[in-house]
C-alpha cells in the first residue's frame, strides 16, 4: 500500500470519527480508536482503552457538545503512521488537536493509537 493510500485511509478515519460525533454516536467514535489507545483530553485527563474513551465521548455528548469541525488540518508522516494536528470548533467550545496518531489496523481501517487535544474556551 502506498503512502498516499495510507493517508487517504487516515483522512477517511477522521471523517468517520467526526460523522459519528456529529450523529451523537459515542460507540462509533470509540471504534475509531485502537483497543488499547490513549487519549489525553485537556483539561479532563487521560483515558486508556476504547471503553474509557467511549465513556468520555458519551459524557461530552450528554452535556450537549456537538457539531465538531476541524480547520487548519496538517498531516505529517512518521515511522508509525500519520500525525494529524488542527484547530477544532464545536457548538459551544473550541480548541486544538495537538497530536492524533493514526495507523492502519489489521482490518484495513485507520484508527487512533493516541489522541492529545485541548479545550481552549467556550463559544
Amino acid at each position: 500500500m502506498s503512502e498516499q493510500e495510507k493517508l487517504a485511509l487516515c483522512q477517511q478515519g477522521i471523517d468517520a470519527w467526526k460523522q459519528a460525533f456529529n450523529c451523537q454516536d459515542a460507540e462509533g467514535c470509540a471504534q475509531r480508536y485502537m483497543e488499547n489507545a490513549t487519549m489525553h483530553a485537556r483539561p479532563f485527563g487521560t483515558f486508556e482503552g476504547r471503553e474509557a474513551i467511549q465513556a468520555f465521548w458519551q459524557d461530552i455528548m450528554d452535556k450537549g457538545f456537538k457539531d465538531v469541525a476541524y480547520t487548519d488540518v496538517v498531516w505529517e508522516l512518521n515511522e508509525e503512521g500519520y500525525i494529524l494536528s488542527s484547530k477544532w470548533t464545536m457548538n459551544n467550545a473550541y480548541g486544538v488537536v495537538h497530536r492524533e496518531l493514526w495507523v492502519i489496523d489489521n482490518d484495513g481501517l485507520a484508527r487512533l493509537v493516541s489522541d492529545d487535544f485541548e479545550i481552549l474556551g467556550e463559544r
